[in-house]
């Protein structure tokens, strides 16, 4: 690679999976996929650390796996974070300004801090804080006031939180695999960036990150990140449905759901045939996706639910993009367009040179988005943060610009 050739890294640690993506930006700010890496995880539990060693070993495993096939070492990453305990609020930020001052990024990071204050308990990190909105002297739609004169500036905010716990444990085993998390990111806010374009995030679109054990929501409008949620299962409850009716093991029912479940759902007379060694079993198509069927309906429900108390059910022109391991399943927007009401398709990461093709699938799509947020961070300044935050907040109106991708 030229010697102007800049490295990120995206490592997604999921409950089932862990994947790393190493891309490789030149000068012109195209971005190349060089390497990347994929394998079963271990002591996570619905998306968080439940034992140390055991996603510290499977990172520090397939990490050398991407230097090897890269011939570049990894020393600092993006990480994915998920679980139930992740949160978005709304907060009003509010500063005054003396006269003829222009606004400086000082001013910046006052109002943040105001606008998080009483908001985010004590024992939450703050993830990122996504202006969406300013005002100066009652002059509303502002995007970006800096240089501005005013004499009162007020802003409104998307605050991402995650229990403070969580994000020490998961960096704790980042740092057990001699990697420096640089960031930790909301696993389907991550996708998001690698799958969405401008025009999607501006007029309104949401992303469901489908994954083994969580199904994460992230709804994005007007260009900004605007509200996350998590619904605590995934398409690992569907395989654990299949074995515990059917009454076999899970190796098994995985492979019923990856091989002969569609999302259409269609009922049929031809049996399902599965070897397991030299015995053959038999099982009734109905039955199986009755069974999927159920699971399904729970889980879209859940996404409709969380939709509907951030009232975006039903008002997203770009629609639903599905992503993560779970959407491989045959024709699973079928399903859910059919339960959400509204326009789904497959989300894959794009624009991408290299060895792109082995990581434009849905399931790659979050550390794909990692790479890409870590190198954006990478070329803006970090201003001044509050001691709970990470750093480099407020990416959204930054990133499209920052790489040719």
């Amino acid at each position: 690679m030229e010697e102007s050739t800049r490295y990120t890294a995206g490592i997604d640690v999921g409950t089932a999976n862990v994947r790393a993506v190493l891309l490789g930006v030149n000068r012109e700010g195209n971005a190349s996929v060089i390497g990347y890496g994929e394998l079963a995880n271990a002591g996570m539990r619905r998306g968080m650390v439940a034992n140390l060693s055991g996603p510290a070993e499977k990172i520090d495993r397939m990490l050398l796996e991407v230097e090897r096939m890269s011939g570049e070492e990894i020393h600092s990453a993006a990480l994915s974070i998920n679980g139930s305990h992740l949160a978005s609020v709304k907060g009003d930020g509010m500063i005054t300004l003396l006269e003829n001052h222009e606004i400086s990024h000082e001013d910046l990071d006052r109002i943040i801090d105001s606008a998080i204050v009483g908001r985010v308990p004590a024992n939450r990190d703050i993830l990122d804080v996504i202006p969406l909105e300013y005002a100066l002297d009652n002059q509303a739609g502002i995007r970006d006031p800096l240089g501005m004169t005013g004499s009162r500036l007020t802003m409104k905010a998307c605050i991402v939180s995650a229990l403070t716990p969580n994000c020490e444990n998961l960096k704790k085993a980042a740092e057990m695999a001699k990697v420096t998390p640089e960031k930790l990111v909301p696993s389907v806010v991550a996708a998001g960036r690698a799958v969405l374009n401008e025009k999607q995030m501006e007029s309104g679109v949401a992303v469901i990150d489908l994954g083994a054990a969580t199904t994460s929501v992230a709804v994005f409008e007007e260009g900004d990140l605007q509200h996350i949620s998590v619904v605590p299962m995934g398409s690992n409850n569907i395989t654990n449905d299949l074995a515990i009716v059917l009454e076999i093991g899970t190796e098994i029912a995985e492979d019923i759901k990856r091989r002969f479940v569609t999302g259409e759902l269609n009922s049929s007379d031809k049996d399902i045939v599965i070897k397991n060694g030299r015995e053959e079993l038999t099982f009734d198509r109905a039955e199986v996706n009755e069974i999927v069927r159920a699971r399904l309906t729970e889980i879209f429900e859940a996404v409709r639910k969380e939709l509907k108390q951030a009232h975006y059910d039903r008002r997203l022109p770009e629609g639903i993009v599905l992503v993560g391991g779970g959407a491989k399943m045959r024709d699973i927007e079928v399903f859910a367009k059919e339960k959400l009401e509204a326009a789904v398709k497959i989300g894959v990461p794009h624009d991408l040179t290299g060895v792109a093709d082995a990581v434009s699938k849905p399931e790659f799509a979050a550390a794909v988005g990692l790479a890409m947020m870590a190198m954006a961070q990478s070329d803006t300044k970090p201003s001044k943060k509050t001691k709970k935050q990470n750093s480099g907040s407020g990416w959204w109106s930054k990133i499209f610009k920052s790489m040719k991708i």
